[in-house]
């Protein structure tokens, strides 16, 4: 069996210490010097002409055995074998063996590259053929350093499985675990197919809206808050796009949509990170009902594409996303878990007295309305009910006192036409056929301004009065619909928290989180 028709089995390495690592990072500095004082600079090259991928050609074999292919990317494994080698080498689509032999690319380049190390990012020209074993491969004419790896890459067998480094290192990540690369390519998909669904198939465009704003609005939440220098001027970063996308209603773009960066200055947890992907859309002459709709398609068509069935399996479960989703009245919910009837409820007193006995804070009971306490109580005692809330379900009649922003409902005004998206006990999307009364908003803005300075709810939206001027210019009835992208995805991607469906997600500076550590 000659040496071209071996097929490479890397040896398992043993776990470098962090001395030896050190001792790596040095000798590799060492070699970069050579290489430059050779006149081999890797880091003077500015392109490489790549003309196939690894996937491509395995694909492709039969179409392109034989043919030359120009390839590029970073060696991850080698296997040295006197006058030949096997390596391994990684690019967008995953891996493909290479084979080089010294009198095909001659005594000089052979030698360079038995130095080089495994990270290297390479350049190849060479020939598409299978070995004995059956391996696709790439067998090497001309081979070019294009980078050199000063680092030292974790070791091929163990990975990276510290998860809070794979997050701080998302680079070093996406090298080493090809799921976590399929992850956020799926993530693109996702996204382009949601893309899609609204421009497509309801007509919606897309526009950008500012993210430093004066006042921050569309949520109840707390902002981040900066600073202009040039207009010495206190901004926040938005927590919503809703008003300014409303304001493109009145001016007559009758259906757009954003998808972007918000900001909320809150915890962290499994499926909260304050800087998140949020989609808004906007539908004039619509109602409730049509973004209802609009949530069931974007949904089971992202399902459709990522996983080519409405069913998302998510972490041991099975969410069914076929339209059309169950409808569950807050209220009714209430009842339902508690026993709490509020249909027999009429006042705040009856209401608070209600909630003092089912164990709620008294400090914040006596500053609650009848609205508020059914919408503490869903929250409370409803969402983390196991199974209650995991199969796709609209839950509608929000009361007022939380909903700002919502028309009224003409049956019943003390709810609103408003609904909250639930998959897997998750709220993810919150709509509403919009508020258009410019009294009836600036009426509702003070009573949140009031709650904000007496220090009751710090989250709760402040006055607006430029957004209660465009209502008053006129804004049509209007359905309006937000939708937590990285919630979404995370279900559609089966992803465990929501660190791992954002690339570089919000952490603890490392000197902080080690001095904490220390202390504890």
């Amino acid at each position: 069996m000659g040496e071209d028709q071996v097929k490479a089995n890397v040896p398992e390495e043993e776990e470098l210490s962090e001395e030896k690592i050190s001792e790596q990072r040095k000798i590799r500095r060492e070699k970069l010097k050579a290489l430059q004082e050779a006149g081999r600079n890797p880091f003077v090259h500015e392109k490489w002409n790549v003309t196939a991928h690894s996937k491509d050609i395995k694909d492709n074999f039969e179409a392109m055995e034989d043919q030359e292919v120009s390839i590029a990317g970073r060696m991850m494994s080698r296997r040295i074998m006197g006058k030949a080698a096997f390596f391994d080498i990684q690019d967008k689509q995953g891996r493909i063996q290479c084979y080089i032999k010294r009198d095909e690319v001659g005594e000089e380049e052979y030698k360079w590259f038995k130095a080089d190390d495994i990270g290297d990012i390479f350049g190849i020209e060479g020939v598409v053929f299978k070995t004995n074993h059956g391996e696709i491969s790439v067998r090497v004419t001309k081979l070019v350093l294009l980078s050199k790896s000063l680092q030292v890459l974790p070791n091929k067998f163990q990975g990276l499985k510290d998860q809070d480094l794979r997050y701080r290192q998302r680079y070093v990540d996406l090298i080493m675990n090809e799921e976590v690369r399929e992850m956020f390519v799926k993530r693109a998909k996702a996204i382009r197919e949601i893309k899609r669904v609204l421009e497509e198939d309801y007509g919606y465009l897309e526009v950008d809206t500012p993210i430093l704003v004066n006042i921050a609005g569309g949520a109840n939440a707390r902002p981040f808050a900066t600073h202009h220098n040039t207009l010495d001027l206190d901004m926040k970063l938005r927590i919503s796009n809703e008003l300014n996308l409303k304001r493109l209603i009145v001016g007559g773009l009758d259906r757009v949509y954003e998808m972007g960066k918000m900001f909320r200055n809150e915890g962290m947890d499994r499926n909260h990170n304050p800087e998140f992907t949020s989609m808004e859309c906007y539908m004039a002459y619509g109602n409730m009902e049509d973004t209802m709709d609009v949530t069931e398609q974007i949904v089971y068509n992202a399902a459709m594409k990522i996983n080519g069935s409405p069913i998302i399996k998510y972490q041991g479960k099975e969410f069914d996303t076929t339209p059309p989703w169950r409808r569950l009245n807050m209220a009714d919910a209430v009842k339902e878990i508690t026993g709490v009837d509020f249909d027999k409820i009429d006042t705040d007193e009856e209401a608070r007295k209600v909630a003092l006995e089912k164990g709620m804070d008294p400090d914040e009971v006596k500053n609650w309305t009848r609205g508020k306490i059914i919408a503490e109580m869903f929250e409370e005692f409803c969402e983390d009910v196991p199974g209650y809330l995991d199969q796709p379900t609209f839950v509608i009649g929000h009361p007022v006192e939380v909903s700002p922003l919502s028309k009224r409902d003409p049956e019943d005004p003390r709810i609103t036409r408003r609904f909250e998206a639930y998959i897997n006990g998750w709220e993810i999307a919150n709509a509403f056929s919009e508020l258009n009364d410019p009294i009836d908003q600036y009426e509702r803005f003070v009573a949140q301004q009031h709650q904000l300075d007496a220090g009751i709810d710090d989250e709760a939206h402040p006055m607006d009065l430029d957004f209660v001027n465009a209502l008053e210019v006129g804004l049509p009835p209007t359905g309006g619909l937000g939708v937590g992208i990285d919630r979404v995805l995370m279900l559609v991607c089966n992803a465990p928290t929501i660190r791992d469906i954002i690339l570089f997600p919000t952490m603890k500076p490392l000197e902080k989180k080690e001095k904490k550590e220390e202390e504890e």
